[in-house]
């Protein structure tokens, strides 16, 4: 049987800091510790995250070893809406998405990924991989949204207050996002239009999932029109006429979505597969290549660099 790699990034909690011990003894149990900062100790509570990363075996199959990092948020957004999954993928796939990851990460030096892209293009699926492998936090820019306005869908926000309404709320959440670090953030598709939002997502690295228009509609017209406020108004079968209107945005937001300083394009992907259709890429393997885009980024950007010196 193919052997296979379960990461799993748990949600987020309160606990109280007395919870944990300062330097913890005992064989047998988890155990680790936390520095607190004179103002989080007066708070007595702090929000956390913790993740564990397994090290399998390849021979055994079996966990030898669990790392637990805690990572603590405060003030700027509550700890619900920063989260990561699990996801699976053979032996050999999870194996170079860590091994890629390990070499970019001392470059990256803590900076946010942004994932921008169609809806549908799976950059929450992507996003979550990202962020196991790299050991950063997910966040998705539409949920801190529907956050700030007490829960109310994008949906219902487009429908109640307008687009323009939504944009500029969207803009707020990046910029209170780019003085975070260590984070991959899914946008939302039209992100990419106003300009003061790659002001923000510049501080960090943006990549553009790139997916055929075909494989977009067939993804949305699976589960239904009913979360995408631009969908709502056209007529026909829920394929045609998500196939036809995402055609028009994409039209309005190609070049945009080109400003971005990396791409990852599924067509060329699946091509150098041999696949017939990027429906068969798993969130793995694009994964891969984003990090490989990233690298590819990160290199130019440091020829640049020396150049300039």
């Amino acid at each position: 049987m193919e052997a296979r790699v379960l990461q799993q990034l748990q949600h987020p909690t309160w606990i109280d800091s007395d919870k944990f011990a300062r330097n913890p003894t005992g064989t047998g149990s988890v155990s680790g510790s936390v520095r607190y900062s004179r103002r989080m100790k007066e708070e007595q509570r702090l929000q956390v995250m913790i993740s564990a990363q397994f090290q399998l075996n390849k021979a055994s199959n079996r966990r030898n070893s669990v790392s637990v990092e805690v990572t603590c948020f405060y003030k700027n957004f509550s700890a619900s809406i920063m989260e990561s999954g699990s996801f699976y993928a053979p032996f050999d796939e999870a194996v170079m998405l860590k091994n890629k990851s390990q070499e970019i990460e001392p470059y990256l030096s803590g900076r946010c990924i942004y994932l921008v892209g169609m809806m549908g293009s799976g950059k929450t699926t992507v996003g979550k991989v990202l962020s196991g492998v790299l050991g950063y936090s997910f966040v998705d820019s539409d949920t801190l949204v529907e956050q700030d306005m007490d829960g109310a869908t994008v949906a219902e926000i487009f429908k109640l207050y307008g687009e323009g309404y939504f944009r500029n709320k969207e803009t707020e959440v990046l910029q209170k996002l780019s003085f975070m670090h260590r984070l991959v953030v899914s946008t939302g598709g039209g992100v990419v239009t106003q300009p003061i939002n790659w002001k923000y997502m510049h501080k960090g690295i943006s990549v553009w999932l790139d997916v055929p228009l075909e494989a977009l509609a067939e993804r949305i017209a699976a589960v239904g029109t009913g979360s995408r406020p631009l969908l709502h108004h056209e007529s026909g079968d829920t394929y045609t006429k998500a196939l036809r209107r995402l055609s028009t945005i994409l039209e309005e937001r190609g070049e945009a979505y080109a400003n971005a300083n990396a791409r990852v394009s599924l067509e060329n992907i699946a091509a150098k597969l041999g696949h017939s259709d990027v429906s068969s890429l798993t969130p793995a393997t694009i994964a891969l290549q984003a990090l490989e885009e990233i690298e590819g980024y990160l290199k130019e950007e440091d020829s640049t660099a020396i150049a300039g010196f």
